[in-house]
């Protein structure tokens, strides 16, 4: 590969990196905290719901209906073996270390690129506005 192609391909990196380093991160930590469903407990805290909320439906959490009465008929139950092979928790900590290590490196890829001082300025405008749009997207 060219010098020129890898430098440009190195500045278009930098550039996506760090407009989408906000919006990684934050999916990271939500879905993490979603492995473990801790947006279901009946004490979950608010931050929590909200989070879900934007991980699942890209929107602020809205009050939730009521659910319909109760038909009559007697709820359908998972087998065992079912419920166990939807919630293995080797799975969930392979999650839980995933969600730790995109948040990881995608900090310390934001370390890298604030380090570079002919690209700082660039890299702190695209940070911000990969912060800022969103932001300005959920509130709208």
């Amino acid at each position: 590969m060219k010098a020129t192609t890898q430098r440009t391909l190195r500045r278009i990196h930098l550039y996506l990196g760090t407009f989408f380093a906000p919006a990684i991160l934050f999916f990271a930590i939500s879905g993490g905290v979603q492995t473990y469903r801790l947006t279901e407990l009946p004490q979950a805290p608010a931050w929590s719901q909200w989070l879900s909320s934007l991980h699942k439906d890209q929107a602020a959490p809205r009050p939730r209906k009521p659910r319909p009465a109760a038909t009559g008929r007697a709820p359908v139950r998972d087998h065992p073996a079912d419920a166990a092979r939807r919630d293995p928790a080797a799975l969930k900590a392979f999650v839980a270390l995933m969600s730790l290590g995109l948040a990881a490196s995608t900090l310390l890829g934001i370390a890298v690129a604030l380090a570079l001082p002919n690209q700082r300025r660039t890299a702190l405008l695209l940070l911000a506005a990969g912060t800022l749009l969103p932001l300005a997207l959920i509130l709208a």
